[in-house]
């Protein structure tokens, strides 16, 4: 049987485009597209790290001037926000479990020198009166209620990505196409979180 060159080539590209349909179809781009997502979710909570990072100047300055005896608790706080910043992460950190933890930490310490700082403004009636420092304050509980939200997502998207690679057919499709694409960590909660702070003036 003589086969026209004009029908083989379509019958090619017939043949391609219903193997694209089913590689499509069966998940090849799961993995790729849950990684990203996965990255994007780690970028928004380092977002929301950045917004506190950047409010926390102007706190400070504000409560310094009703408050400047409390050194050693502003001084935690500068200290904290200087350390938690000073750890440079980026999309890569995901790979790195001891650096995702190293920064993890860092922040958990910044929000503890927060909470310590919210606690001694209760001391004071004329800062907590002080309309720049209720605006701070409130602009600064929102981000800590974004910094959850975040940290939920991306433990989320962790989820979403890791369960892909473990079950099948996106266990097959990371041995055949995506090995180089890791099991990602996600947050842990610090160990004693689940404590109540006990602040002692």
């Amino acid at each position: 049987m003589n086969v026209s060159p004009t029908y083989r080539s379509r019958l090619q590209v017939v043949t391609l485009l219903m193997l694209a349909t089913l590689l499509t179809a069966c998940g090849i781009n799961n993995i790729p597209t849950l990684d990203e997502q996965a990255k994007a979710a780690w970028g928004q909570v380092q977002n929301q790290y950045q917004r506190r990072a950047d409010l926390i100047p102007n706190l400070v300055e504000t409560v310094k001037g009703y408050a400047a005896h409390e050194k050693e608790t502003l001084t935690a706080v500068i200290e904290a926000r200087a350390k938690a910043t000073s750890i440079q992460v980026d999309a890569s950190t995901l790979d790195n479990p001891e650096k995702l933890k190293q920064y993890q930490q860092a922040q958990d310490q910044l929000s503890g020198a927060l909470s310590r700082l919210m606690v001694v403004s209760e001391r004071y009636p004329d800062l907590k009166a002080n309309q720049n420092f209720l605006a701070l304050q409130s602009q600064l509980e929102g981000t800590e209620n974004r910094i959850s939200v975040a940290r939920r997502d991306f433990i989320l998207a962790v989820q979403k990505y890791n369960t892909e690679i473990r079950t099948f057919p996106g266990r097959l499709w990371h041995t055949v196409m995506y090995s180089d694409l890791p099991v990602r960590e996600t947050f842990e909660a610090t160990p004693g979180s689940e404590k109540t702070p006990e602040v002692k003036f």
